[in-house]
């Protein structure tokens, strides 16, 4: 029994020291001594893809940080996340996910329709900034005779028109963090 419980621990040693092992490693360059940065072709792309241990760490895409405009510590694009944390501010937050990209409000009663209320999610699919990455689910409910609620269907119109408003919103904070200031 005391051998099988020491090969989980066995295991993560391993791990840790693997993960020690390729931290020492950051420094390494890895271009290779033969590569002629004096081509311009051959410097750029030295550059776009620069080493695999670098200023960023280990790295798993081809590129460099500077191509993630508008990405912050969040997993999401930052500037749909604020667009869409700024459009939904008339109703309450239940639950924002700010790594998964999930914005999920309260219940919302409009003044106008009391015997109506909604409730909005939000999803943000990616890191860039482009419509693809917006999904807004709009979910309805009516008062039934007997005082609770029952769900309807709610217009595509409606989660459209909550898209598009978040969408100018991050343009427009995209146009604001790119003006040059002074």
């Amino acid at each position: 029994m005391h051998a099988i419980a020491a090969r989980p621990a066995a295991r993560l040693l391993a791990a840790a020291i693997a993960i020690v092992g390729l931290a020492a490693c950051s420094g390494v360059e890895t271009k290779p001594p033969d590569v002629p940065l004096d081509n311009p072709d051959v410097y750029r792309d030295y550059q776009k893809y620069g080493r695999l241990f670098g200023e960023e760490g280990l790295v798993f895409r081809a590129g460099r940080a500077e191509d993630d405009r508008g990405v912050t510590g969040i997993g999401v694009n930052a500037y749909l996340w604020r667009a869409a944390l700024d459009v939904l501010d008339f109703v309450p937050i239940a639950s924002a996910d700010p790594f998964g990209g999930v914005i999920i409000t309260e219940w919302y009663r409009p003044a106008e329709s009391p015997d109506e209320r909604f409730k909005i999610t939000v999803l943000i699919k990616d890191r860039q900034l482009r419509a693809s990455a917006l999904e807004v689910s709009v979910h309805k409910q009516k008062r039934a005779p007997d005082g609770g609620w029952v769900d309807v269907a709610a217009t595509d119109r409606l989660a459209r028109e909550i898209e598009d408003r978040i969408l100018t919103r991050a343009r427009e904070l995209r146009i604001a963090d790119v003006r040059p200031t002074g």
